[in-house]
């Protein structure tokens, strides 16, 4: 939150570090805490690193609008915002709770692969709702759905992976 650690020379700390698809633990010590002319420290290298993989394939930052409705014939067609896309899954971002965990979606969007327009009808199923990011510095009133594809037609996938990674080489900042 903006504060700063009060940390000290040859304390021992635990590092946590996140890069793409992977998480990184190791413990190291703290060798020296420079203040001038920015704050910096140097650390001992680790004796042990460990990792695990996060995320099954790159995800990608968007705001692709959708539209979405249940499986059950009586449920009505809303539009909700994707927020982040990848060959799996996306966070989808809707103005009320879209189902429950384990229920079947239908999404529509349409997506940009260079330079021409294709429309993707796919299913999914909600993994995780969230309401509201406590960590988010603007109050949402949306709520965020994690969705998984499921049944993803192979032309579909093609089309999802070939446009991540047209971002991932265009754009990599938008890289989540």
């Amino acid at each position: 939150n903006g504060r700063r650690l009060q940390l000290m020379e040859n304390e021992k700390v635990v590092m946590l570090s996140f890069s793409g698809q992977d998480a990184f633990g190791f413990a190291c010590n703290i060798q020296r805490i420079i203040k001038i002319p920015f704050e910096y420290m140097h650390l001992t290298f680790p004796d042990n690193i460990q990792g695990i993989m996060v995320r099954k394939a790159p995800r990608i930052k968007t705001r692709i609008i959708a539209t979405v409705h249940g499986s059950k014939p009586a449920e009505t067609q809303v539009s909700a915002l994707i927020s982040d896309i990848s060959a799996h899954g996306i966070s989808l971002e809707a103005k009320r709770q879209l189902g429950d965990k384990g229920d079947i979606l239908n999404l529509a969007f349409r997506v940009q692969l260079h330079n021409v327009e294709a429309y993707l009808s796919l299913k999914g199923v909600i993994r995780a709702v969230i309401s509201g990011d406590p960590a988010a510095a603007e109050k949402s009133d949306l709520i965020r759905h994690g969705i998984e594809f499921h049944e993803l037609q192979p032309n579909d996938s093609v089309i999802l992976q070939s446009m991540i990674y047209q971002q991932l080489i265009e754009n990599p900042h938008k890289r989540v």
